[in-house]
C-alpha cells in the first residue's frame, strides 16, 4: 500500500466514474437477459437475436475516438454527462420500440453511441487525476464497478418483467446525471500539490495521428484489449442464451449468470491492490503490466476450452466464473498501461484500443450464430477461436508491450 492517502478530490472523481461505469454495464446486460422473453413474445429467429445483441457495438464503435477528443476539447464534465444521458435515454425508450426491429437496432445503435463516449472520457479524467501509486486500483475500481453493475442487472433482470429492466437503469442514469452536475467540479489546471505524479513536466500536446499507430507498445496493448474483449462479448450477449439453450437453465438459473461478474468484480479489486503493491515492492511496471495481462489472457482462453466440454448447469457457472475472475487481472495489465505509455493522451490511446476491441462486439452476433447453426447447434468452434485470439494476443503483449512513454 502506498504511504499516503488518495486526495480527497481524487476519490470523489473515482467513485464518481465508477458509478457512471457501473450503470454503463448494468445497460448492456439487459438485453441478453431479456431477449429470451422478448424472443418468445416477438418470434424472432437465432439470426434476427443475433443482429439485436450487435446492434450496440455498432454505435459503440464509431463514437469512441470522438468521444476522446471532445474530452481533451470540451472537458469531461460535459462530455461524460452527455454520455451517460444519451444511454440513459436511450434505454428508458427500448421498450416502447421493441415492437419494430429496425426501431430496437436503431435505440441499441444509440445507446453503443452514449456508452461508446464514457470509457475514452472517464480514462482521460484518470490520467489528470489519478497519481501513479494509485493507477492500478483505480483501473481496478473501475473495471469492478463495472462487474458489480452486470451482477445487478443479472439478479434483478430475470425476475421483473422486461420493460420494468430498461426504465429501472434508464432512470438511475438521468439521476446519475443530477449527481454528477451538482458534485463535480472540473479544473483545468490543477494546484502544484494536486498535480498527479505521473503527469510529465513536458507535454506535447500536437502528437500526430500515425503515432497511435506507430508504436509495438501501442499494438500490445490493442491486441491484448481485443482479445479480451473477444470472449468476454461472447459471455456477455450470449451466456443466458447458452445456458438456457444448451443446459436447460430455466429462469431462475439464469440469474446465476451474475456469479461470473461478482467474482470478475472482487478479483479486479484485488489485482489492483496486488499490482500496487508490487510496484511499491521494487516491481517494475513493465513487469507487473506483462504479469496481470498474461494472467488476464492465458487463462480465460483455457478455462474457456474446458467450460465448452461441460454439460453440468453449476460445474459451467464455476468455471466461467473463475474464467472472469482472471480476466479482471487485465484492468491491472493493459488496460492501466496506457497512463504508462501515453500520459498526456490515455483517453485517445484508450478510444483507438476500445474502438479496435468493439470488433468482436459487431462480429460475436451474426458470427456466433452462424457458427452454432452450422456445426448444429454445437458451441465448441466459438470457444476455440476466442481461446486461440487469447494465446496469441498475450504471447505479443508480453513481447512488445513497454511502460515507458512513446508519445
Amino acid at each position: 500500500m502506498p504511504p499516503y492517502k488518495m486526495l480527497p478530490r481524487t476519490s470523489r472523481i473515482v467513485a464518481l466514474c465508477s458509478l457512471a461505469n457501473f450503470i454503463n454495464a448494468a445497460d448492456r446486460v439487459i438485453m441478453p437477459i431479456t431477449i429470451i422473453p422478448m424472443t418468445e413474445e416477438f418470434k424472432w429467429s437465432l439470426q434476427w437475436q443475433g443482429w439485436i445483441l450487435s446492434a450496440f457495438a455498432f454505435g459503440y464503435f464509431t463514437s469512441q475516438v470522438f468521444g476522446a477528443c471532445a474530452a481533451s476539447r470540451f472537458g469531461g464534465k460535459t462530455v461524460l454527462l452527455f454520455a451517460v444521458f444519451l444511454w440513459s435515454v436511450s434505454t428508458s425508450i427500448t421498450p416502447l420500440l421493441a415492437s419494430s426491429v429496425p426501431a430496437l437496432i436503431f435505440c441499441r445503435v444509440l445507446l453503443g453511441l452514449g456508452e461508446g463516449l464514457g470509457l475514452p472520457t472517464i480514462f482521460h479524467i484518470f490520467a489528470h487525476s489519478v497519481p501513479i501509486e494509485e493507477r492500478s486500483r483505480s483501473f481496478g475500481y473501475l473495471v469492478a464497478a463495472g462487474s458489480v453493475g452486470q451482477t445487478v442487472a443479472s439478479v434483478l433482470c430475470p425476475h421483473l418483467m422486461w420493460q420494468t429492466s430498461f426504465y429501472l437503469f434508464g432512470i438511475l442514469g438521468i439521476v446519475w446525471v443530477v449527481i454528477w452536475t451538482a458534485f463535480y467540479e472540473e479544473k483545468r489546471t490543477l494546484p502544484k500539490e494536486e498535480i498527479p505524479l505521473f503527469v510529465p513536466k513536458v507535454t506535447n500536446p500536437n502528437v500526430k495521428w500515425t503515432e497511435f499507430l506507430s508504436h509495438w507498445a501501442l499494438w500490445a496493448i490493442y491486441l491484448a484489449h481485443f482479445a479480451m474483449n473477444w470472449s468476454n462479448y461472447i459471455i456477455m450477449q450470449w451466456l443466458p442464451t447458452y445456458l438456457s439453450s444448451g443446459l436447460g437453465a430455466n429462469k431462475e438459473s439464469i440469474s446465476l449468470t451474475a456469479v461470473p461478474y461478482v467474482v470478475n468484480s472482487l478479483v479486479g479489486i484485488l489485482a489492483g491492490h496486488y499490482a500496487d503493491q508490487l510496484v511499491t515492492k521494487k516491481w517494475s511496471v513493465l513487469s507487473v503490466r506483462r504479469l496481470m495481462t498474461s494472467i488476464g489472457l492465458f487463462g480465460p482462453g483455457i478455462l474457456l476450452l474446458v467450460f465448452c466440454a461441460v454439460d453440468n448447469l453449476l460445474i459451467a457457472v464455476i468455471i466461467v466464473s473463475i474464467s472472469m475472475g482472471l480476466c479482471a487481472c487485465n484492468s491491472a495489465g493493459h488496460l492501466a498501461n496506457h497512463a504508462d505509455v501515453a500520459p498526456n493522451h490515455a483517453g485517445v490511446t484508450f478510444a483507438i484500443s476500445n474502438t479496435m476491441a468493439t470488433i468482436p462486439g459487431i462480429l460475436c452476433g451474426p458470427l456466433t450464430a452462424e457458427l452454432v447453426t452450422a456445426s448444429g447447434h454445437r458451441w465448441f468452434p466459438v470457444f476455440y477461436i476466442a481461446a486461440s485470439v487469447n494465446f496469441t494476443s498475450a504471447v505479443i503483449y508480453y513481447s512488445q508491450s513497454s511502460a515507458s512513454q512513446v508519445l
